[in-house]
């Protein structure tokens, strides 16, 4: 199902909800305890505050309520309600709304878990509660589908959003940081063939923001990690990254290149093959570059679920290739 976009929706929700926290979160509070704080001193906690607790829990059912509250006029108002039912979607789309459930879940907890941290609770709870509240945000997400006659309960997207929260929760358990980063990147994708702009426009939306978050051809997800775990002897930055990258090209449709309506074909390229793509790149970790200003740091730590654009080796189509510039 293209339902990617609610995901990822939601997940920016948190990150405007941890803006905002950290913006008005009182100077010598701060000033205890910043992120990276976590790995470079474990001596230096945010103190409880049961006054941000009360903030945060709030503003997380905000978030929570106020997007199923948008997402049922959106999504569902427009379609009849049926009984609950089932639906496999795991052969659509190469599996990449999958990995959007994975990326969305985890980046879900890594924002919550941040927001759960300003207020001094056990560190175990800040974990778990950050890393489990996408994944009660998507059963929810889940549940109506499978009242839905568009859709239906997808066990594929019920784990992936799983394997998302787990991803987050064991390293954060393991390491209280995140040594393996899942990341994203988008690349606006224009053809030369006009029945395939079309197509695209039928399917994933004609605004660059519908391209962006729908655009399954135009998607890569990225693992990435920092060299000094692979390397730990080796003279190199400490934000000097590596990463692997996924994504595919050719899916103008969820199983097959083909469509139609109301008996109609309206949609028919069994030419255009159908292949996942995989990247070797270098990445950068702006979680470790160094600043005392808390708009740079909130920034940086934002935006580093974003993959950028950097030279990389590809495997696409069965042939190894030189990218210097990969999305």
């Amino acid at each position: 199902m293209i339902n990617t976009n609610r995901n990822i929706l939601h997940s920016f929700l948190l990150l405007l909800l941890l803006s905002a926290v950290l913006f008005v979160s009182p100077p010598n509070v701060y000033a205890q305890y910043t992120f990276r704080d976590t790995i470079v001193d474990q001596s230096l906690k945010y103190p409880y505050n049961k006054r941000n607790t009360t903030r945060i829990a709030i503003g997380h059912g905000v978030i929570i309520g106020g997007s199923l509250t948008a997402l049922s006029t959106a999504w569902y108002k427009n379609h009849k309600q049926t009984s609950f039912h089932f639906f496999n979607d795991m052969p659509e789309w190469m599996q990449m709304d999958k990995i959007g459930h994975i990326y969305s879940t985890y980046t879900a907890g890594h924002i919550s878990r941040e927001l759960w941290r300003t207020t001094g609770i056990d560190r175990k709870k800040q974990i778990w509660y950050g890393g489990l509240s996408g994944v009660a945000f998507q059963t929810v997400i889940e549940t109506l589908d499978g009242f839905s006659s568009e859709w239906g309960w997808s066990w594929g997207d019920f784990g992936a959003n799983i394997l998302g929260a787990g991803m987050f929760i064991s390293q954060e358990l393991a390491w209280d940081e995140q040594r393996i980063q899942m990341k994203f990147s988008f690349n606006h994708k224009r053809y030369g063939d006009p029945e395939l702009n079309v197509r695209s426009d039928q399917i994933f939306g004609r605004s660059a923001i519908e391209r962006f978050l729908k655009d399954y051809n135009g998607q890569t997800y990225w693992l990435s990690t920092d060299i000094k775990y692979i390397l730990p002897h080796a003279n190199l930055p400490d934000w000097l990254q590596v990463s692997i990258g996924t994504g595919i090209e050719g899916v103008f449709g969820g199983r097959e290149n083909f469509a139609e309506k109301d008996g109609l074909v309206i949609f028919n390229r069994p030419d255009i093959k159908r292949y996942r793509q995989w990247y070797l790149a270098p990445d950068i970790d702006l979680t470790k570059i160094k600043t005392q200003k808390r708009f740079i740091r909130t920034l940086l730590n934002m935006v580093n679920v974003i993959k950028f654009p950097t030279p990389a080796l590809a495997l696409s189509n069965g042939k190894l290739q030189w990218k210097w510039i990969a999305f």
